[in-house]
């Protein structure tokens, strides 16, 4: 398995259980979002801690993600950046356009500070 899902009361988290989050992985993970989307659970965290290498299409995936979400008026925050998909992102100057948290808890926060009404 690919992607683990553990829904909450606000909102659903996806955790990528591979360490490659690339254009073998990442389609299925936008298969994940936008089955939660039309499932109409409009806020999303990724959590990343297992993976330790993201490509172009990992990326494509998560701005995806951060798109559907803010379409369906919710939350999207990606949490457990290992260092070298950290560094993708920045370089990719996507730290402004991602909601970023350090881990799960700091997530939880993020979404339920934001007021969201709707899972």
């Amino acid at each position: 398995m690919k992607f683990s899902v553990e829904n909450h009361e606000k909102y659903s988290v996806i955790t990528v259980q591979v360490e490659k989050l690339d254009s073998l992985s990442a389609p299925d993970l936008k298969s994940e979002i936008l089955y939660l989307i039309k499932s109409d659970i409009a806020n999303i965290v990724i959590d990343l801690h297992k993976a330790r290498y993201c490509d172009s299409s990992g990326l494509s995936a998560l701005l995806t993600g951060n798109r559907l979400c803010k379409e369906a008026e919710g939350v999207f925050v990606i949490c457990g950046l290992q260092p070298a998909v950290e560094k993708l992102v920045s370089i990719s100057q996507l730290t402004s356009v991602f909601k970023i948290a350090a881990d799960l808890k700091e997530a939880d926060d993020m979404v339920l500070s934001a007021g969201v009404k709707r899972g």
